[in-house]
């Protein structure tokens, strides 16, 4: 008989996994982001190409990354990322989104219409939830949507990688919005496009921001069943 010990794991640890929103100072050790990041390198990819490319920072140059997040954003609070972002969230994506919006706002105690709370918790990402890490993944520009496909499944595998090892992730398309600022900041070239960022450490149990869990939508509504 096959042993469902490998399957209930894995599925204990997708549950266990959630975005944090509260980090505590301290740093992760370098040999465990290694592991981290080794395991991620598995995720499969479109024709093997293994297309991303993972820049960790931490240390000073983190603290130098997030003063110039803040920076960015406040002066010119426009959108400026690589990939276009959704065009509009409507139906069910904007009740889902919403709900999650205010889940936090609840946690954090900013009522409706505060805008200046809302907008405080907005600048937030940018200043990467006090992580002492981030990681920014990008593609060659030349592969295009299936170069961010590959990225977004080494970056699943590197959130659950870190959730194995104890170590708390939110994935931020907040990062990859201030595009020009990432790219001159890692003397990134054209040739590469910001796909989305990652701030990491160790959760902060006791902060009101990691203390609820989003709902997640049926089986009966994520999936159709074709078998005629």
């Amino acid at each position: 008989m096959t042993s469902t010990a490998p399957a209930s794991s894995f599925d204990e640890l997708v549950r266990a996994r959630r975005s944090c929103r509260g980090f505590r100072p301290d740093p992760v050790d370098p040999a465990v982001v290694e592991r981290i990041i080794g395991t991620a390198l598995h995720a499969p990819s479109w024709c093997n190409s293994q297309s991303w490319h993972v820049h960790v920072i931490g240390g000073e140059a983190v603290e130098r990354f997030r003063t110039g997040m803040v920076a960015a954003i406040t002066s010119d609070p426009s959108e400026n990322s690589d990939l276009p972002f959704p065009a509009a969230y409507e139906g069910v994506y904007r009740e889902r989104r919403r709900a999650t919006g205010w889940q936090l706002y609840e946690a954090v105690g900013v009522e409706k219409g505060d805008r200046l709370g809302s907008a405080v918790e907005m600048l937030r990402n940018f200043e990467l939830f006090d992580a002492p890490h981030a990681a920014i993944i990008t593609t060659d520009a030349q592969l295009g949507t299936y170069g961010a496909i590959d990225c977004g499944l080494f970056l699943q595998t590197f959130l659950l990688a870190a959730e194995a090892h104890g170590v708390a992730t939110v994935a931020q398309a907040a990062l990859a919005s201030q595009a020009p600022f990432v790219r001159d900041f890692l003397g990134l070239g054209d040739d590469r496009l910001v796909v989305a960022g990652v701030s990491f450490g160790y959760a902060d149990p006791e902060h009101a921001a990691n203390s609820f869990r989003t709902p997640r939508q049926s089986l009966a509504e994520a999936a159709t069943w074709v078998t005629d």
